[in-house]
């Protein structure tokens, strides 16, 4: 499982590593996409629902991560 952690992310967006991420994926690959920002998260989530990927969601603390296989 590759692992995109885009916790601390001041510069741009979050969803930038973890949408290129997702591009770069070959089908089968599974990802786990690491977030400290729940805008972002709720963005990710719905943009992998609109692409009826499904996805597990983790939370631990003040970090949230999906969990999926592209």
């Amino acid at each position: 499982m590759k692992s995109i952690n885009t916790c601390g992310q001041k510069q741009y967006s979050p969803l930038i590593p973890a949408i290129e991420a997702i591009c770069k994926a070959t089908p089968g690959d599974k990802l786990e996409i690491i977030m400290d920002n729940t805008i972002a998260f709720s963005d990710l989530k719905e943009y992998l629902i609109e692409r009826n990927i499904g996805f597990r969601e983790i939370y631990d603390g003040e970090q949230m991560a999906v969990q999926f296989i592209v």
